[in-house]
């Protein structure tokens, strides 16, 4: 009998948590009705993620430099125990974080001179002859 008990009481939970999807899903695939909405949808997106990776960049570039600015202190006041690579490296990340977005636009625009423009969240598009 117990265990009859708890077979129902699995089924009932896992009926429940079919209800909840179906209804979290059915709002999920409102928005897109067809697959190219979605697919827009999803493009769409990726502006945002873009947007958010550039940001993390120059403020883990900023990180990287305040860091960089310590490490010199902390071998300005005793040489022996930190040696000059570890902030001279710090500071080339930091300078290769903050500009990381302006060397990707300097990139695109050396590749494809004047006719493409840069691969964001719509992708590389190539106008040129």
């Amino acid at each position: 009998m117990k265990r009859l008990l708890q077979f129902m009481l699995l089924k009932t939970r896992t009926y429940y948590r079919y209800l909840i999807f179906l209804l979290f899903v059915d709002d999920a695939f409102a928005a897109g009705e067809t697959l190219g909405g979605m697919a827009s949808l999803i493009t769409q997106s990726f502006t945002n993620v873009t947007k958010l990776i550039t940001a993390g960049a120059y403020l883990a570039g900023m990180g990287f430099a305040i860091s960089a600015v310590l490490k010199f202190k902390e071998h300005k006041d005793n040489p022996t125990q930190v040696q000059i690579g570890k902030p001279i490296g710090l500071t080339f990340v930091s300078a290769a974080l903050i500009f990381l977005p302006s060397l990707l636009g300097i990139t695109g625009a050396t590749l494809f001179t004047t006719g493409g423009t840069v691969g964001g969240p719509e992708g590389v598009v190539f106008t040129g002859s």
